[in-house]
């Protein structure tokens, strides 16, 4: 087992505090700055200013629906191709932070991941269904590394970039104690309990400094349940977690399987892309929902649960622009996106089951209880993913039903399909030379 360092002396972690809060803010800062990056694009070429990429799409004519996320492929294509082009002579260190965390000193290649968060960008302004928070998080450990070289000794760069990627999550998705675990579930091997101090701290000091440069709810998501739990809702959201262990490997076949339909096609990264915008632009024209990362739909279905017939239309539409712009090669995460296909799900479930347990309560806590299982079953971190539904709802009394499914749902995973998520994306960032 890897250690990011030595269990410290108290002289160490008193100096440790300030650095993570310094560590906390600038993730905090990289994150709004990615945010508000997107917001000026939306603004600029969609002409929206409601900061809901569905909205936007649902403005749009058909012909420019269809062809936005295409045209926002192309230009991330393009950008990403002239780089490789440019330095292709060039040694090239990691252009990620789980990758970087596995160098001996935690090298990163900046030029290169600056470039890709840009990218990120534009694919997700235009429309793409991928999901943002992949390069704010990566941006927030790009400013810790950059911070850590200055300020730290070499011996704890690798620590500072788990700092940052935790508070760049934490930052994002409102879930401090979330961000923190997703380090060290995701990373394990890597990371000792002497260093997840550090890492606490700069994701909550993230939070603190998100919530004052963006005041307004405390959650993520706005979610009304009654707080009372009874036996029938323990048993179907431990049932949601068999389901959920059964379609996370299902739903990263599907993406392996996409990808490898583009890389049959042998096309350039810029009309790779451009293919994946403008299968999301064509199903669009079914419904605006599937521009974005899905954050939009989730809100307003957990607002108010729809008919099966809805729900199951924008799940099978949304599913497939998720599966073309990861399966394209569309530079940003595929986080948020997990969490709508397992929201759908669990209100799928629900819908089935509403003959016997009828109420919008039932379809909601089933959608939630989708949302963390279907994450733990892509990212085998079960207890990140049960502790960061709680956080972004603030729904803390399911926390204990979620943790028996997420873990049911992580080690029935495991059982079908050994990689991650990430080992995933790992694989198929060494297939093609394409910066994701």
């Amino acid at each position: 087992m890897q250690r990011l360092h030595a269990y410290p002396d108290i002289r160490a972690m008193f100096r440790r505090l300030p650095i993570a809060s310094a560590t906390g803010i600038l993730a905090a800062l990289a994150v709004a700055v990615f945010r508000h990056g997107m917001y000026l694009l939306e603004w600029l070429f969609l002409s929206n200013d409601s900061c809901s990429l569905v909205n936007a799409a649902a403005a749009l004519s058909p012909w420019r629906r269809a062809l936005t996320p295409a045209l926002g492929g192309l230009a991330a294509g393009l950008l990403l191709w002239g780089w490789q082009r440019l330095n292709a002579q060039r040694p090239h260190a990691p252009t990620d932070y789980m990758e970087a965390l596995e160098t001996e000193d935690g090298q990163f290649d900046y030029g290169s991941s600056l470039i890709k968060s840009l990218a990120s960008l534009l694919v997700v302004a235009s429309g793409s269904a991928i999901g943002r928070e992949g390069a704010m998080i990566l941006l927030a450990a790009l400013a810790a590394s950059v911070f850590a070289r200055r300020f730290t000794p070499k011996s704890e760069w690798k620590l500072w970039i788990a700092c940052g990627a935790a508070a760049g999550m934490a930052s994002a998705y409102h879930a401090p104690l979330a961000g923190s675990l997703f380090i060290a579930e995701i990373l394990f091997g890597t990371l000792m309990l002497a260093s997840l101090g550090p890492v606490v701290i700069a994701a909550v000091v993230a939070l603190l400094t998100t919530r004052l440069l963006s005041p307004g709810a405390n959650t993520l998501y706005d979610v009304h349940l009654s707080g009372l739990l009874s036996a029938v809702d323990y048993t179907l959201i431990v049932g949601m977690g068999v389901l959920a262990g059964l379609c996370g490997p299902l739903l990263m076949g599907l993406m392996a399987f996409s990808h490898g339909l583009f890389l049959r096609l042998k096309l350039s990264p810029p009309w790779q892309l451009a293919l994946g915008g403008l299968i999301v632009g064509l199903l669009s024209l079914l419904t605006p929902k599937v521009w974005g990362n899905g954050y939009s739909v989730v809100q307003t279905f957990l607002h108010s649960p729809p008919l099966l017939s809805v729900i199951a239309g924008v799940f099978i539409c949304k599913l497939l622009a998720v599966l073309a712009s990861s399966g394209s090669g569309a530079p940003g995460g595929v986080f948020t996106p997990t969490l709508f296909v397992g929201m759908a799900t669990g209100m799928v479930l629900a819908q089935v089951f509403a003959l016997w347990f009828p109420g919008a309560e039932t379809a909601i806590l089933l959608g939630l209880a989708g949302m963390a299982t279907l994450l733990a079953a892509t990212t085998h971190a079960p207890i990140m993913s049960a502790l960061m539904v709680c956080e972004m709802t603030g729904q803390y009394f399911l926390l204990p039903g979620l943790l028996v499914a997420c873990v049911i749902a992580s080690v029935l995973s495991r059982t079908l399909r050994h990689d991650s998520v990430y080992g995933h994306h790992a694989a198929e960032g060494r297939e093609v030379d394409v910066m994701r």
